[in-house]
């Protein structure tokens, strides 16, 4: 019992002070909490896409492909005889178009 008495008033004692220690939060700030806390109840969940592959498109890319890719060394040896074979670059276009259309569908 004297125990009690003595433990009381020190239980009451820190109760006041970690009460005291509690920091009121200002107004604007928990208004702010409550604006971001509605905002992101109104933020639609992302939506997940749906990654289809056409497997027949990217076969038919990729070996247009490889047989755009193939005639360009013939065309650089062209070159060593000092001819510039009129359709390279645009080869090199479609070979860039190409590439960055398998891409895409393999990284959507």
């Amino acid at each position: 019992m004297k125990l009690l008495r003595c433990a009381l008033p020190f239980f009451v004692f820190a109760t006041s002070l970690t009460l005291a220690q509690v920091k009121a939060v200002p107004l604007g700030v928990r208004q702010a909490d409550q604006t971001e806390a509605q905002t992101e109840k109104n933020v639609p969940p992302p939506v997940a896409r749906q990654t289809h592959l056409d497997v027949a498109k990217l076969s038919h890319d990729a070996d247009e492909l490889a047989r755009i890719a193939q005639t360009i060394p013939s065309d650089v040896s062209s070159m060593e005889k000092g001819l510039l074979p009129k359709d390279m670059i645009e080869k090199l276009r479609e070979i860039e178009k190409l590439s960055k259309q398998l891409r895409r569908q393999l990284n959507p």
